[in-house]
């Protein structure tokens, strides 16, 4: 279940499922903008959450996402990853965040090895699978098994205002075995789950412990950030992952 909490009395939100120290951003507490009324505000909120976490501001890290489904594994030392739209967590030293504004944000952690990621989840990234991509990834590389795997899938745009052209449809709709109800048409206009499309692709993948936030982007957006409703604002809420 998904629920608000605060650091230094600004608010976040977190799931229960995630046993990792992890949160959602808000309007309070950004720390993604091009803005410049707004690039103080998200410097001492990144100086925050550095010093809540009790690492060095250089040890926050994020990707330069471009919605892809392309995958890495953060780096003591490094912190610059091109084209990287999903970011894998392996070491204590760091913490990662990625951004959104609509899209749909995924974290994925292995309560028994303590590892973790976030992934950026868009209707590209999404056509591309890139939940399952990350969880594969985690297998693959350090021996993740999908029983040891749980997922919060946070605030993002919902079906209630996502819709979409049969182009799209029909590439989200091609990603899972099983589209019931992820769907719908009104007024002739085609409404999608990106959420559900994503925790879909997670559960075909074998995941049992899915978290969904029903928050919306665009119906919820005094609290979090829409790049359709705020006219391709730069602001953006971000999904911060620094593990145990």
């Amino acid at each position: 279940m998904f629920y608000f909490d605060e650091i230094n009395g600004k608010k976040i939100m977190r799931s229960d499922l995630i046993e990792a120290e992890h949160f959602f951003t808000t309007r309070e507490t950004i720390i993604k903008t091009k803005e410049t009324n707004k690039e103080v505000l998200a410097n001492e909120n990144r100086k925050m959450i550095s010093e809540h976490f009790g690492i060095n501001g250089e040890n926050l890290i994020t990707p330069s996402q471009t919605h892809t489904a392309h995958v890495e594994t953060a780096v003591i030392g490094k912190n610059t990853y091109p084209d990287t739209d999903g970011l894998i967590l392996t070491n204590k030293e760091q913490a990662i965040f990625l951004n959104f504004a609509d899209c749909t944000p995924v974290i994925i952690y292995d309560k028994k090895l303590n590892i973790g990621a976030v992934s950026h989840a868009g209707w590209r990234g999404t056509a591309g699978q890139i939940a399952k991509v990350t969880v594969e990834k985690m297998i693959k590389d350090f021996g993740s098994e999908v029983k040891n795997l749980t997922a919060a899938i946070g605030p993002a745009i919902s079906m209630c205002c996502y819709n979409v052209g049969e182009e799209v449809y029909e590439k989200l709709k091609a990603t899972v075995k099983d589209f019931s109800n992820l769907s719908e048409i009104r007024n002739g206009e085609i409404f999608v789950d990106l959420k559900g499309i994503n925790a879909r692709q997670l559960t075909e993948c074998g995941l049992d412990a899915i978290d969904i936030c029903p928050y919306c982007t665009v119906c919820d957006n005094d609290l979090f950030f829409s790049y359709r409703k705020e006219n391709a604002t730069t602001n953006r809420h971000s999904a911060v992952l620094k593990l145990k």
